[in-house]
């Protein structure tokens, strides 16, 4: 760790601009898409077709046409379940992949890990972090190999689903009309398809153009999801609300298109080395033998997670950090290899990487107080963590503008603009980047409550906090699957692979169950509340760190309560936790099912 950072002073810094952040309202802060918000949630993309309401019987539904419904009904196939719907509320599948086309849009996880079933299609990521367009295309394949849209139902969204004891089925009602049954029901909506306004006095007065990026509107702005410039920009003066990952990658596209842009910032993002590349087709031709993209999930998980791996195969920001605390902790002299030695080691690495990261905007961003403004002053991981080779560039063309506003966000929107500290910004277009609901109850987010054993709905279980085993199964609710990562792995770097090992989890107990003739799987009381025991012997995770600024990651700074407390997962890492579930789906008992 470099002599020069005073710790004391940077940890009295990171509260210091924590404190700044501190709402009382929480997440009640957003705003819901509702009434004259309504139009925000429009589908720019794909136009509705008209159809007959579906009445039929099938033996799974899911629910959710993303990463989860998409890796779940693959699985599916190829244990030989052939009829699976997925319901999903865009015009095709993706999900948030789906929607999110806005410039630049592109994962920030390596293509290699991030990207499901690439094997299984033989697609090559053409980047090492690929654009929206190639991965929706990749969604788009998937559902083409795997038959998955024989059965599905687009712009369609579930309203209400009843478990049928008499019939051991669900009903499925959706906006459509639709009453059909499934004999099992899985549930993939995630939680970045539900986007969120700020709650800003006037945002209804703005008499300009508005969108959410989710909903990008290339018919104002010129350009389309590939690239092309936004040449409808060229006169206008726009701003962009929000300085998430969102907006660090459109940014650059709107300051090299627009007369004018304003960045309004609450709280920046910290900015680190994409080093995007093509991918090298002769290097993947030999990388990609059997079983490659499984070794590379785990490699990433065992890296980026503190497990065992004698190499780092993805080489990227994630793994950065996780190489350079296991390298201060191994060169610890033996006295010092405690748990507060290594807790020390893990915050020198900490504030060295962050360190650097605060360095960089210095060295690329031409004025002082603009540089000063984009640094993040919290943990590394307080925040999801951004990686980006143009954005901070952006700020140094002529016509951008970053309106910092010291913690506070924007104090109100009039009929001509933006206004912070006072100050009226007159803009022709607002550009929201303030992303998706993540920390609202689960049933507010998938807009609908089912209803299983004895009409017991699941936001009636889960009053005093979410209940699972293994983050995929509930009690009282037979023959329901989730598929998410809490309560399971917890991998919130990587969330493909919490949804890949739990359709394998989910494809195996449906086949068993089918094969056995059985016609019910639910999980046990016991079994559930053994496994929030485990939950609960962990470390879990501080929502109310000293210095960590409010954000999706610790529920809006706000202190854990019993809905948030048990949002964690296995107490050994995500790891430990894949290893269990493996062994767990794979020796035949099912333990904690009961299957009749």
């Amino acid at each position: 760790m470099s002599t020069t950072v005073d710790k004391d002073a940077l940890k009295e810094k990171y509260a210091e601009e924590r404190a700044k952040r501190l709402r009382p309202d929480g997440n009640d802060q957003y705003l819901r898409l509702t009434g004259q918000l309504a139009h925000y949630l429009d589908d720019p993309y794909t136009p509705v077709a008209e159809r007959e309401p579906v009445t039929d019987h099938v033996t799974v539904a899911f629910i959710g046409g993303g990463f989860a419904g998409l890796v779940t009904g693959a699985r599916l196939k190829e244990a030989g379940v052939t009829d699976v719907r997925i319901v999903e509320k865009g015009g095709d599948f993706g999900g948030t992949w789906y929607w999110n086309r806005y410039p630049g849009a592109q994962c920030d996880t390596a293509s290699f890990v991030y990207m499901p079933l690439l094997e299984e299609t033989g697609h090559m990521p053409s980047e090492k972090y690929a654009h929206a367009p190639e991965i929706l295309e990749h969604c788009q394949r998937i559902g083409r190999h795997f038959d998955l849209y024989d059965d599905a139902l687009f712009h369609t969204e579930v309203t209400d689903l009843e478990w049928d004891e008499a019939r051991t089925r669900w009903i499925v009602r959706t906006n459509r009309g639709d009453a059909f049954t499934a004999s099992f029901l899985a549930m993939g909506t995630g939680p970045l398809h539900v986007p969120k306004l700020p709650g800003i006095p006037g945002i209804e007065d703005f008499a300009g153009h508005s969108f959410h990026t989710s909903r990008w509107d290339y018919e104002y702005t010129g350009g389309d999801p590939s690239g092309a410039p936004l040449d409808g920009l060229a006169d206008k003066r726009v701003a962009i609300i929000g300085t998430g990952a969102t907006s660090v990658q459109c940014v650059p596209h709107l300051a090299r298109a627009c007369e004018e842009l304003y960045v309004f910032q609450r709280t920046p993002s910290s900015v680190d080395v994409r080093a995007n590349r093509p991918t090298d087709p002769e290097w993947f031709k030999e990388m990609a033998t059997p079983g490659w993209q499984q070794r590379w999930l785990e490699n990433f998980t065992a890296n980026q997670t503190g497990g065992l791996a004698t190499e780092d195969l993805v080489m990227d920001g994630w793994t950065d950090l996780s190489t350079r605390i296991r390298s201060r902790i191994a060169a610890l002299p033996p006295e010092e290899q405690t748990l507060e030695g290594m807790l020390a080691a893990y915050e020198d690495s900490d504030f060295e990487k962050m360190e650097e990261i605060r360095a960089r905007v210095d060295s690329i961003v031409t004025d002082p107080e603009t540089a000063q403004g984009l640094k993040a002053w919290y943990r590394q991981l307080c925040k999801r963590p951004c990686f980006h080779d143009e954005y901070l560039d952006a700020f140094n063309e002529p016509g951008t503008h970053l309106v910092d506003t010291d913690g506070q966000g924007v104090e109100r929107i009039t009929e001509r603009g933006v206004v912070v500290a006072g100050r009226e910004y007159e803009v022709d277009c607002i550009i929201y980047a303030s992303g998706f609901e993540v920390g609202t109850e689960y049933t507010r987010r998938a807009g609908y409550d089912p209803a299983g054993v004895d009409g017991v709905r699941l936001s009636e279980h889960w009053a005093k906090g979410m209940r699972t085993m293994h983050g995929i199964h509930v009690h009282g609710f037979p023959n329901l699957f989730i598929v998410q990562p809490t309560q399971g792995a917890n991998l919130i770097s990587n969330v493909p692979h919490n949804l890949t090992e739990s359709a394998r989890t989910i494809a195996t107990i449906v086949a068993h169950a089918l094969g056995e003739g059985a016609g019910r799987v639910e999980v046990t009381a016991e079994a559930e509340e053994a496994w929030l025991d485990l939950l609960r012997s962990g470390p879990g995770r501080s929502l109310s760190s000293p210095d960590c600024t409010p954000g999706y990651y610790n529920n809006e700074g706000r202190p854990a309560d019993s809905d948030h407390a048990l949002f964690v997962g296995h107490p050994e890492g995500a790891v430990a936790f894949f290893a269990l579930i493996d062994r767990w789906r794979t020796d035949g008992h099912f333990t904690g099912l009961a299957i009749t």
